[in-house]
C-alpha cells in the first residue's frame, strides 16, 4: 500500500464581527507553511489552504479532508485563527462569519474536529493549533470581562481515536486567557500567533529541527525545536504536545542530514597490521584499507574510511599523511559544479542538465538537497539530473548541497525565466519587427531582444571555493612541483654519495700519514664538504617543495585530473623517501666531521 501525505491549512485573519480582532499573521504563515509542506525535498505533502472561510465551509472541508482515507495515509491539519471558549467551557475555532454569542452555530467546535480525527481511517493524524484562546464573554456589555482559561489539550486528548495507528496534537500554548472588553478584544491580551508557525516553518525549511541529524524531522524533533524557539521569543508562551503514536512519525526530510552507513569493521588481521611497530607493515595496511575503500559494498568501504580517519589522526606523520592522501580519493567531486540554464520561457520545460559524480562508489554516495523550491533533482546511475521550475519569471539563483559520508560540495544553478511565447497575435519579445518607409516599402527588419529586467547582481556562490573552477584547463602545478621535489631529492642522494666517497678516501689517507697527518685537511683537499652542503640544502628544499605540491593538490583538488593527482602522490612519496634518509645521513656525517676532525 502506497503511503500518501495530505495537509489542510485553515487560516482566518479577517472577521465580520467587530469584537474579534483582525490577526496579522495567518495569511503569511499559511503561505510559508504551504511552501515547506508541499516542497518534495522537505514535506512532500499534498496541501490545501482554506483562507477566511465561513464556519459551514470550514466544517465541510475538515470532514472531507478526513473522509476516504487509508491506513497508509498521514494527515496534518493546521489552524491559525482565534480560539474561543463558550460559557459551558467548550473550545471553538472562529470562522470569518463567527458571532461570539452564537458559537455553536457560527464557529467550528473542537469536538467536531475531534470526531473527524477519531472517525478517519488514516493511519496517523497530526493537528497543529496556532490560535489565540479566549474565555467566555457576553456581547454588548462594556463591563463584562472574560475570565477563566481553556485547556486546549483536554479538548483533544480525552479519548484515543477508534481507528488508525496514532494521533498527535501540538498547540502554540497550553491555555491562554484572552480578555474582551465590550465588543472588542483587548490589544494586550495575548502574543501574536505567528511565533509558533514561524518556528515550524523555520525548523523544517532549514533542517534545524532535525535534532539528531539523521536526515529526517520527526514529530518529537519538531516539537522540541518549536518549544525552545517559542520560549526564547516569548517566555510567557509555552507550546504543549499530546500524542498517542506507535513508532516514530517523520514529518519531513531534513536539509541538514548527512548520509549514514552502518560500517563493517576491518578484519582482525588488518587491525593487527595497523598496530604493528614496523612502519612498512603499517604502510602496507594503509594500502589494503585503500583497496577496501573502493569496495562495491558500502558498509565495507565505510568501515575502511573510519579506520583510515583514525590512522590519519593518531599515527606518525608519515603514515598519517599516507592515510589522508587515500581519504582524499573519496571527496565529493561533481562535474560540472556550475549550471547555467540561460534564458527559458515561462511555463516551458527546459531540458535536464546532467551532473556526473566521480570517484569510487563511496564517493558518489550522497544526498542532494536543493536550497530553493524551484530546483528539481533526480538521481541517476552516474550522478544527478537537474532541471528548474519555470512557473514564475525572474532571475533564479540557487544551490544544490551535496552531503556525503565525510564532506560536502555545492552545485550552483542559475536561470533567467522570461515571458512565455505568445502564439500568433503580433510580434512578441525577441521576434523581428518590420518598419516601413514613407513609400510603403519595407525598409528594415529589427530584432528586439526580450524585455527582461536585468538580473540582480549575482551573489557570491555558496561553494566551498570562492572562485569558479576552471573545468577546461586542468592545472599542472602540483605535478610540476612534485617532479621538482623528486629531482632535488635525487640530487641530495647523489651529492651525499660523492661526499661520503671523498670522506672515505680522506680517512684512508689519514691512516697512511701516521702522526703527521690531519684528517680535516684531507677532507678539504678531496672536496667532501661541498657535496655534503649541497646534499643538506637539496634534501631540505625537496621536502619543502613536496609539501607545497601536496598542499596545492589538496586545496585545488577539483582542478587536477585523477592521473595528475595520482602522479603527484607517487612522486612526492618517492621524493620524501629519498630526501629524509639522505638528510639524516648527511647530518650524521657533518656531526662526525665536526666532532672527530679536531681529534684525529
Amino acid at each position: 500500500m502506497t503511503e500518501s501525505r495530505h495537509a489542510l491549512i485553515i487560516a482566518n485573519d479577517r472577521y465580520a464581527d467587530q469584537g474579534l480582532k483582525k490577526l496579522k499573521a495567518p495569511a503569511q504563515d499559511a503561505a510559508a507553511l504551504e511552501r515547506v509542506l508541499r516542497d518534495p525535498q522537505i514535506g512532500d505533502f499534498e496541501v490545501e489552504v482554506v483562507h477566511n472561510a465561513s464556519a459551514d465551509l470550514m466544517r465541510r472541508r475538515i470532514q472531507g479532508f478526513f473522509n476516504d482515507r487509508s491506513r497508509a495515509d498521514t494527515l496534518l491539519l493546521h489552524f491559525s485563527c482565534h480560539g474561543l471558549k463558550s460559557e459551558s467551557g467548550e473550545l471553538y475555532f472562529a470562522a470569518s462569519d463567527t458571532e461570539p454569542p452564537l458559537l455553536a452555530a457560527t464557529a467550528v467546535a473542537s469536538q467536531f474536529v475531534r470526531g473527524c480525527m477519531s472517525g478517519t481511517r488514516a493511519g496517523r493524524t497530526v493537528l497543529f493549533l496556532d490560535c489565540c484562546y479566549g474565555g467566555a464573554f457576553s456581547r454588548g456589555s462594556s463591563s463584562v470581562r472574560a475570565s477563566g482559561e481553556v485547556n486546549v489539550l483536554e479538548s483533544f486528548a480525552k479519548d484515543e481515536p477508534v481507528s488508525g495507528r496514532g494521533w498527535a496534537v501540538i498547540t502554540a500554548s497550553d491555555s491562554m486567557e484572552y480578555a474582551f472588553e465590550g465588543d472588542h478584544l483587548a490589544e494586550n491580551s495575548a502574543p501574536r500567533p505567528s511565533v509558533f508557525t514561524h518556528a515550524v516553518v523555520e525548523g523544517l525549511e532549514t533542517g534545524e529541527a532535525d535534532l539528531d541529524v539523521d536526515g529526517k524531522v520527526s514529530l518529537d524533533d519538531l516539537y522540541e525545536y518549536v518549544y525552545r524557539h517559542v520560549r526564547e521569543q516569548n517566555p510567557h508562551q509555552t507550546p504543549k504536545k499530546a500524542a498517542e503514536l506507535h513508532g516514530e512519525l517523520h514529518l519531513a526530510h531534513s536539509r541538514r542530514g548527512r548520509i549514514k552507513i552502518v560500517a563493517i569493521p576491518s578484519p582482525p588481521s588488518l587491525q593487527a597490521a595497523m598496530n604493528s611497530g614496523d612502519v612498512l607493515t603499517r604502510q602496507g595496511a594503509v594500502m589494503e584499507l585503500r583497496r577496501r575503500l573502493r569496495h562495491m559494498e558500502l558498509p565495507v568501504a565505510e568501515g575502511a574510511r573510519q579506520h583510515l580517519e583514525e590512522v590519519a589522526r593518531n599515527d606518525i606523520q608519515q603514515i598519517a599523511d599516507l592515510a589522508s592522501d587515500v581519504l582524499s580519493e573519496i571527496r565529493l567531486t561533481p562535474s560540472p559544479d556550475h549550471l547555467d540554464f540561460g534564458l527559458i520561457p515561462r511555463g516551458s520545460t527546459p531540458r535536464k542538465r546532467s551532473v556526473t559524480m566521480h570517484g569510487p562508489l563511496l564517493a558518489r554516495h550522497c544526498v542532494a538537497q536543493p536550497t530553493q523550491s524551484w530546483l528539481r533533482v533526480d538521481p541517476t546511475g552516474s550522478g544527478l539530473e537537474v532541471h528548474v521550475d519555470t512557473a514564475a519569471e525572474g532571475h533564479l539563483s540557487g544551490d544544490i548541497v551535496l552531503k556525503g559520508v565525510a564532506d560536502e560540495s555545492v552545485i550552483h544553478v542559475e536561470a533567467v525565466v522570461g515571458p512565455a511565447h505568445e502564439p500568433g497575435g503580433g510580434p512578441s519579445n525577441g521576434s523581428p519587427r518590420t518598419t516601413h518607409g514613407s513609400d510603403g516599402k519595407r525598409d528594415t527588419a529589427i530584432v528586439e531582444p526580450p524585455r527582461i529586467p536585468p538580473p540582480p547582481e549575482r551573489p557570491p556562490p555558496t561553494t566551498a571555493h570562492q572562485t569558479r573552477r576552471d573545468q577546461s584547463s586542468p592545472s599542472r602545478r602540483a605535478p610540476a612541483l612534485a617532479g621538482a621535489a623528486l629531482a632535488l631529492a635525487g640530487t641530495a642522494v647523489v651529492t651525499l654519495v660523492l661526499a661520503l666517497q671523498a670522506a672515505v678516501v680522506a680517512v684512508m689517507e689519514r691512516g697512511d700519514q701516521g702522526v703527521h697527518g690531519n684528517v680535516e685537511d684531507n677532507i678539504r683537499e678531496h672536496g667532501a664538504l661541498t657535496p655534503l652542503t649541497v646534499c643538506l640544502i637539496a634534501g631540505a628544499v625537496a621536502l619543502v617543495v613536496g609539501a607545497f605540491a601536496r598542499h596545492d593538490l589538496g586545496a585545488r583538488r577539483e582542478q587536477y585530473t585523477r592521473q595528475a593527482a595520482s602522479g603527484t602522490h607517487t612522486l612526492t612519496s618517492i621524493a620524501k623517501g629519498l630526501a629524509i634518509p639522505a638528510l639524516i645521513l648527511a647530518v650524521l656525517a657533518g656531526i662526525t666531521y665536526l666532532v672527530g676532525s679536531s681529534r684525529w
